[in-house]
């Protein structure tokens, strides 16, 4: 048998994905100044939010980055979600789909806050990542700088059990 008459009448039924070229940031241009030419769109000064994504990827929460960038708990995680970082989405998918159902005007705003759980801010927050998506450019900027990060295992200090076992592929051995 021939690989043409295995292949024959197969067909493809899925479209591929473009991801796009992989980004690479060889700048050492600091995060601020790269985003302050969006600082218009942002709902913190441009430091305010490099300190924001320095402190939440590095690990703290959003309460502790916002604490460390002077800035309101849901300011941070807004300006972390306009800045396409995950992990700020306060509801999970059916919860979202009530809040986009109440942004469609099918369901009275008190029902939808009773449906998702009842807490104001998560619904506040929930509605703001459903009506301001992530910003392209900016996330591009965050994602370099995160992609540009100490690898995992670098740096971890004397206290670290593992010390700098992962971070040096021989270590491993």
């Amino acid at each position: 048998m021939t690989l043409s008459e295995i292949a024959e009448g197969l067909e493809v039924t899925a479209n591929q994905c473009d991801r796009g070229v992989a980004v690479a940031d060889d700048t050492e241009t600091p995060l601020a100044e790269r985003l302050r030419a969006h600082a218009d769109e942002l709902p913190c000064t441009p430091e305010a939010t490099a300190t924001l994504v320095d402190a939440y990827t590095a690990g703290r929460s959003v309460g502790d980055a916002a604490a460390d960038a002077g800035v309101a708990p849901m300011t941070a995680a807004k300006a972390l979600h306009r800045c396409g970082v995950s992990g700020v989405r306060p509801l999970a998918p059916t919860r979202r789909g009530i809040v986009r159902d109440w942004l469609d005007g099918r369901i009275a705003r008190t029902e939808a806050v009773t449906l998702v759980g009842g807490d104001d801010a998560d619904f506040a927050l929930a509605t703001y990542v459903e009506t301001h998506d992530p910003l392209p450019a900016i996330a591009d900027v965050v994602e370099a700088k995160i992609a540009g990060s100490t690898p995992l295992g670098s740096g971890l200090g004397a206290d670290d059990p593992l010390g700098d076992a992962l971070g040096s592929p021989d270590a491993l051995r």
